[in-house]
């Protein structure tokens, strides 16, 4: 089953349940989904890497705004809890991450294997790393600890 049918059958679940907050992300998802479609230049087909792609994004988007919830403190504690439940929901669709430490030795493999040693060729690196690893790593994870790394 693909991962949009998957997304209708859950808002189809979510509404016969009332449960307005998955009902929520869910039609958020799918709408995301409808504007890349329709956006200007695409002509290719929706498959389950373009709805893994539109997801991560909606993540990464509510992951930043959770930041900026969480400092607001008391008056931000509603709308981070509904982001984190969110966040939660999308998790559930992307493969999962490297964990830190297994990240730190792909990026150090990586940099011996195409000679990086230079913090100005960071760049090369992190584009070598996203390239094989999309979707499973974080571009600025990838860029901080590359920089850890080649630091002088």
């Amino acid at each position: 089953m693909s991962i949009e049918q998957q997304l209708t059958d859950a808002l189809t679940q979510a509404i016969r349940a009332k449960d307005l907050r998955t009902a929520d992300v869910v039609r958020m998802l799918k709408t995301r989904l409808q504007e890349r479609r329709t956006a200007k230049g695409f002509a290719g087909q929706v498959d389950d890497a373009l709805v893994l792609d539109v997801i991560a994004a909606y993540r990464k988007q509510l992951q930043k705004a959770l930041a900026e919830y969480d400092k607001l403190g008391e008056r931000g504690a509603a709308q981070a809890a509904q982001l984190r439940f969110e966040i939660e929901f999308c998790e559930r669709f992307l493969p999962k991450g490297l964990d830190a430490t297994a990240l730190r030795s792909l990026v150090q493999e990586r940099a011996r294997a195409l000679g990086v040693t230079d913090l100005k060729q960071v760049g090369r690196l992190i584009g070598d790393v996203m390239k094989s690893h999309k979707g499973h790593v974080d571009a600025a994870d990838v860029k901080r600890i590359a920089e850890d790394l080649l630091k002088p």
